[in-house]
Order: structure tokens, then sequence, then C-alpha cells
């Protein structure tokens, strides 16, 4: 028992030095307010010229697709560069799972539904389980913050088990 109370006691004070001391986030956990950068920084939607969208390289809406699969993303009139900092125009993607686009400015969130590419990657491999998909790529600034539905493209997916 009081080896317990010893190694409780110990976590506690090691949680409440960390939190007191706060921590410095890498470029892919960088979070950010409207408050903290002017909402005039993010620009508005009419600021996404009509050459301006992202788009699935290898898959198509209505697609039936074994799991694993690869999924490649492309952006047209932005470039893509890791999270963390803030520039017109730039950004990263993001792979939400039955989600659709987030509003302009908002964080997308970070839990198993809603993928960073915060390093600035281009593709990624999805495993799900066999079901019907709805899988939206949604562009985010350097704050992960969505630049709208205008850099968003969602397609409906069938998974199947993966023939053996």
């Amino acid at each position: 028992m009081n080896n317990y109370l010893t190694k409780t006691g110990f976590l506690m004070l090691m949680i409440a030095l960390l939190a007191s001391c706060g921590t410095k986030k890498n470029a892919d956990e960088t979070e950010a307010s409207n408050e903290e950068v002017p909402e005039e920084k993010l620009g508005s939607d009419a600021d996404i010229s009509e050459g301006q969208n992202v788009f699935f390289r290898n898959l198509k809406d209505g697609d039936t697709i074994a799991s694993p699969f690869k999924v490649e993303m492309g952006v047209n009139g932005m470039e893509i560069e890791p999270a963390g900092e803030l520039a017109k125009n730039k950004g990263h993607h993001h792979i939400l799972i039955n989600h659709p686009a987030n509003e302009k400015g908002v964080v997308v969130a970070t839990d198993s539904t809603h993928i960073h590419f915060g390093k600035g990657e281009t593709e990624t491999d999805l495993d799900l389980t066999p079901g019907d998909y709805m899988i939206t790529l949604q562009f985010a600034d350097g704050f992960h913050r969505s630049y709208g539905e205008k850099m968003s493209k969602s397609i409906h997916i069938t998974v199947v088990e993966k023939e053996k």
C-alpha cells in the first residue's frame, strides 16, 4: 500500500511540474485560436480562387477498394508546407473520415477520424474495416485551421476485405 501511495504521489508531482512549466509543441501539434492570429491573416472564402482546390490523385467517388489502401492527396493553387508557420496560400492536408468539411477558420480536430499530415505528407495508407465511408480531404493553414469547403473534397467509398 505504501509503495502504491509513493508511486501515485510521485506521478502527481510530475504532472503538476509539467503543467506548471508548460510544454513546447512540435509543428504537428501546433494549435492557434483566431485571437492569436488576426482574422485578416486567414483571408476570406473570396480569397480562394476558382483554380485552387484539393483532390484525391488515386481515388474517386464510388470506388470499391480493399483495405489497407493508399491515399494520394493533391492540391492546386496552394503550396504544401509543414504545420507551425502561418503563410498565405500555404498549408497541409487532413483526412476526415465520415465528417464533412470544416468551416473556414475552424481548427481540425485531432482524433482517429481526423488525420493530420502536418509534416507536409501527400500520401498515406489507410486501414479501414469493411463498410461504406465518406472521406474528406481538407486543406488547412499552418495552425490546422480549415481553409473551408472550397479547399476540401469529399468522396464516398466502399471498403471490402482484402482477398487472401
